[in-house]
């Protein structure tokens, strides 16, 4: 599990799957910041992992202050799936 900062909003929502460092995550929940205050577009601070810790994330067996920090623009991510189905 990790913590991703999307620079811009590329139109996804809680359950999107992206591809991150070659890998596919899906994101367990999504914060957006920066809309009246901050930057000048907004960022998506986003919890994402696989389906192996899904249930890590449910149950919060884990302390987000610890989990590894990734700075990605819009432009530059893939989107697989931009909503759960």
């Amino acid at each position: 599990m990790k913590k991703v900062i999307i620079r811009g909003d590329p139109g996804i929502r809680r359950g999107a799957i992206i591809e991150l460092d070659g890998q596919e995550v899906i994101c367990f929940s999504i914060d957006r910041q920066g809309d009246y205050h901050g930057p000048d577009r907004p960022q998506l601070w986003c919890t994402v992992g696989t389906e192996d810790e899904r249930e890590a994330f449910e149950k919060r067996d884990f302390v987000p202050h610890f989990l590894d920090t990734v700075a990605v623009d819009a432009e530059a991510l893939t989107v697989i799936s931009k909503r759960p189905s």
